[in-house]
């Protein structure tokens, strides 16, 4: 299926609105019936009918054919959050006295998931480095029932070889799933390479305009049915329609904007690694990262998200340097059309700062769409 029919075409019925060229928000929650046996057929089949904007609703609807089909998978379901996108299938996956394997270092909030609320319900997780296949596969044990990855992660960019993994996995019988919020599904397809679910938070590149929380899981039909039937339709992390609208709106320019982002980025981090200042850059397609050959070759190309470090590494050069900083946004999250910067200092109180800790001393910048001269002339003033 080609992209260009994916993001412009796909699930957009244009007869069934008055040929409008962009899809209407369908902002209802309830759908009517003419008689009593469609009701009771809906009743019966939520999975399938339009009863409730809990479960499906017209414009939510052409949103997950794209995602599906732009990770090539065979569906998807959308969600309020990105972290909802990673924790309820995760819930409905797992069940009391089973076992995960966790790749080191993921999203804070998945790490705060798998440590401290899956707990309370007789779940138990292994963190490991994924860097080697045999750290994660030397943690499996007789209950391991899921392994979840997150590569590149999204401060210091660790990688896994998914293909491997998921080899692994499928040998043993154990599902896999990733959070692919770094690449995105234009730069990464996982499922291609054997992963069973693919999480992403769509609030960052396909919504692209820093108006819109979300996210998107896909999957085989049969794993995504069983979600949907149970704990998506329980828990009722759902997406509003207008928030759905939304991202198909940011769908349409997704191959430009992470085209023109990874450009610049490719241009800030080579003018970084030059700077007197600088002791580090972490990109997946700088020349001199660790894993480029295992980036190269499971990536279409990358994220515009990269991490550095000061030569001067104290806590009060790290905040010199961000404070002075005047376009580049201090912000969370990535993706948007706005460059934005997070020290890793940032979430560490002051007395616990370690100086001869390289996380610690991480300053992660996201390349928006701004020119990268633009860019590198605040970074130079700051830096000065």
């Amino acid at each position: 299926m080609e992209l260009s029919y994916i993001l412009n075409e796909l699930g957009e019925e244009r007869e069934n609105y008055f040929n409008a060229v962009s899809p209407p928000i369908i902002q209802t929650s309830n759908f009517t019936f003419k008689t009593v046996a469609d009701f009771r057929q809906a009743l019966g089949n939520e999975h399938d009918a339009m009863l409730y904007s809990r479960g499906h609703n017209p414009t939510i609807n052409i949103l997950r054919k794209k995602l599906a089909a732009l990770d090539g998978a065979e569906d998807a379901l959308v969600f309020s959050s990105g972290i909802a996108a990673i924790s309820v299938p995760i819930l409905s996956l797992l069940k009391q006295g089973d076992h995960a394997v966790v790749v080191e270092n993921p999203y804070s909030w998945t790490i705060k998931l798998f440590n401290n609320f899956l707990p309370k319900f007789g779940i138990s997780a292994t963190f490991v480095d994924g860097a080697e296949v045999e750290n994660i596969e030397n943690a499996i044990q007789p209950n391991t029932k899921l392994i979840y990855l997150e590569s590149p992660n999204t401060f210091s960019y660790e990688l896994q070889d998914l293909q491997a993994v998921a080899l692994i996995a499928k040998s043993k019988g154990i599902l896999t799933m990733i959070d692919n919020s770094y690449c995105g599904p234009l730069y990464q397809q996982p499922i291609s390479l054997g992963v069973d679910l693919v999480a992403q938070s769509a609030t960052k590149y396909l919504g692209g305009h820093s108006d819109v929380v979300a996210g998107v899981l896909t999957g085989s039909n049969e794993i995504i049915a069983q979600i949907f039937n149970n704990e998506f339709m329980n828990i009722g992390p759902s997406l509003s329609p207008h928030s759905a609208w939304l991202l198909i709106r940011g769908l349409r320019t997704l191959p430009l904007r992470m085209q023109r982002s990874f450009e610049t980025a490719k241009t800030i981090t080579a003018w970084l690694q030059q700077h007197p200042a600088v002791d580090q850059v972490l990109w997946p397609f700088s020349p001199g990262f660790k894993r480029a050959e295992l980036a190269q070759k499971q990536m279409k190309g990358c994220g515009s998200m990269f991490s550095f470090t000061l030569k001067d590494s104290s806590i009060q050069k790290i905040e010199t340097f961000c404070d002075k900083l005047q376009h580049i946004l201090m912000a969370v999250s990535w993706g948007g059309h706005e460059s934005l910067v997070i020290p890793s200092i940032a979430g560490i109180a002051k007395e616990d700062y370690d100086a001869g800790n390289s996380r610690h001393q991480l300053i992660r910048m996201y390349a928006g769409l701004e020119d990268a001269d633009y860019l590198i002339r605040d970074l130079e003033q700051a830096l000065a």
